[in-house]
């Protein structure tokens, strides 16, 4: 399967769910490719007219990515998404770093590859309720494995337009250094 970054599986699988996870796996490198090499200063740098900046960005997909394994473990037929969590979810304050948000972003990516690895694709999860969706919804494992693949994209999307304007870095660039084919090519 083509992916962008070398990236191994930790779990034993096969078929369509060594597909979905590594996509998913080199989606999530992807997306620490653009905070690779940076400051914690750096990481809350606004960069665009948004107020999102890489080390938020980076702290709202590993919350997800948790919040995500909780749902599948926990199953609960009654839970509601709590609104109050996204008071600091995107907010990079000075006990924030990007050492700590990477660490939790590959703990949680390891425990949902976990998940997946012994879950049956078809079964169907209770999704908690919120403001946006009221009504219960059950979505099976893999449309849960596909919106989180989904989700990484979006935020990679964005991760790296606000790279680019922090100091020009690409993500295709970055990831093809040091390949012949990138020498000549003009990346501006």
């Amino acid at each position: 399967m083509g992916t962008y970054t070398s990236v191994t599986l930790a779990v034993d699988v096969k078929g369509e769910k060594a597909d979905l996870l590594t996509l998913l796996a080199d989606q999530r490198a992807l997306l620490k490719v653009t905070v690779r090499g940076l400051t914690d200063e750096q990481a809350r740098q606004r960069t665009t007219v948004s107020e999102l900046t890489l080390g938020p960005l980076l702290k709202h997909v590993a919350r997800g990515e948790h919040e995500v394994v909780k749902v599948m473990t926990e199953r609960d037929e009654n839970a509601e998404f709590d609104v109050s969590r996204l008071g600091d979810e995107y907010t990079f304050g000075p006990d924030d770093t990007l050492e700590h948000w990477l660490a939790e972003y590959d703990r949680a990516a390891a425990q949902f590859d976990e998940f997946i690895a012994t879950a049956d694709m078809d079964e169907l999860i209770p999704q908690p309720t919120a403001p946006w969706a009221p009504e219960r919804a059950w979505l099976s494992v893999r449309s849960i494995v596909a919106h989180r693949l989904r989700e990484t994209a979006h935020h990679c999307g964005h991760a790296d337009i606000i790279r680019e304007a922090l100091d020009g870095q690409s993500t295709m660039q970055a990831i093809s250094e040091g390949a012949e084919w990138a020498e000549d090519y003009d990346w501006s």
